[in-house]
């Protein structure tokens, strides 16, 4: 698992280098709301995981919580932080 959020977070930093078109990642970076458009995605993926959640739907809470994972990355990439800063914090909490 470690890898493929490593390997999701370089994808998230490039797309925020290079900007390419037609890329969700890209239009999150370069939304006229910026962090405000990543803010609001969190918030809803997080209502929708607490309904799947709720619902006992093993399919739907792993998507929703994946989407959280991800706009989370695309916060803190956007922060300037990156996967060492929320590992130290979680080796913290241990």
């Amino acid at each position: 698992m470690d890898e493929t959020l490593t390997e999701l977070f370089a994808v998230i930093e490039d797309r925020k280098e290079t900007l390419p078109e037609d890329s969700y990642t890209t239009s999150l970076f370069t939304h006229e709301k910026g962090e405000n458009a990543v803010l609001e995605k969190l918030g809803e993926e997080t209502t929708e995981l607490i309904l799947a959640a709720k619902d006992d739907d093993r399919e739907e809470l792993s998507h929703e919580a994946a989407d959280i994972v991800y706009h989370l990355l695309v916060l803190l990439s956007m922060k300037g932080m990156d996967l060492e800063d929320l590992e130290a914090e979680l080796e913290t909490r241990r």
